[in-house]
């Protein structure tokens, strides 16, 4: 692996992690899906984190899979680098077969999973995410804040607003009602946040309650690349703080940040 600097390492870490979850998930297949998903998240924590203590030695991680002492472990919180990771942000959809047009799941190999997962790796420094990237690996691609996409503007009309797969909130069918807008079904937070950058959707919110770890990466990559990203309140989402939930979070193209936002303030007044 050939190390050039953070956005690199970020971007090296997250596309070899997410490369070896595709062989884990070739070689375990879908039968037993406990199995493929414990061993997923297992088999990329070790790797991210034996690669960050040796590649990065001084600086603290901050991981998805910690344990709860090294969640809490007050070095992190004095520390000038963090790096946040989630080793495979939606296992749900990585131990999940493709649904065939009608719905029904495919009966085939374990190339036939899903493609909505991702493997987050963010730098935090001093009070900012300055790196990040995100790994969609069965996609076959890195979002980066090296190269970070160029995210199509919006010329009016009706748009997409992607949403959880098992449990989109309430207020989010509201919030599409009053602005005008769709709701895209899509798995990982981080494959929610890519789509916003790829033009698959304009928008992503949520309120249901998440972690540092779920949108470190993809908020440092949509934020290089120009995007929205808040708190649905419109203030800023902060990391590397000593409780890591982050429970809500707006993401979007620029110019539909303010209708959003204001949207969002009329239904919870």
């Amino acid at each position: 692996m050939t190390i050039r600097d953070d956005h690199a390492l970020a971007a090296d870490l997250a596309t070899e992690a997410g490369e070896r979850l595709l062989r884990v998930r070739e070689r375990m297949g879908f039968a037993d899906s406990s199995a493929l998903r414990a061993e997923g998240d297992r088999s990329s924590h070790v790797f991210l984190m034996e690669s960050l203590a040796r590649l990065r030695p001084s600086d603290s991680v901050l991981s998805e899979e910690a344990t709860r002492e090294e969640r809490l472990d007050p070095r992190r919180l004095r520390a000038d680098r963090v790096w946040i990771v989630d080793p495979l942000d939606g296992t749900r959809e990585f131990s999940e077969r493709r649904a065939d047009p009608d719905g029904e799941r495919e009966q085939g190999e374990a190339g036939e999973g899903r493609t909505d997962w991702a493997v987050h790796v963010a730098l935090w420094e001093r009070g900012r995410l300055t790196a990040g990237a995100v790994a969609l690996p069965a996609q076959g691609r890195t979002l980066t804040t090296a190269d970070p996409p160029k995210p199509p503007s919006h010329d009016g009309g009706r748009f997409r607003i992607a949403v959880s797969r098992t449990r989109p909130p309430e207020f989010v069918r509201r919030l599409a009602y009053l602005v005008g807008a769709d709701l895209v079904p899509i798995g990982s937070a981080g494959a929610k946040i890519s789509a916003v950058l790829t033009g698959e959707v304009e928008a992503y919110v949520h309120a249901g309650g998440q972690y540092e770890w779920d949108s470190a990466a993809p908020v440092a990559v949509a934020l290089a690349a120009g995007a929205h990203a808040s708190r649905i309140d419109g203030s800023e989402l902060t990391y590397n703080q000593a409780d890591p939930s982050l429970p809500d979070i707006l993401v979007s193209l620029p110019e539909l940040a303010t209708s959003l936002l204001a949207g969002i303030r009329d239904l919870h007044r």
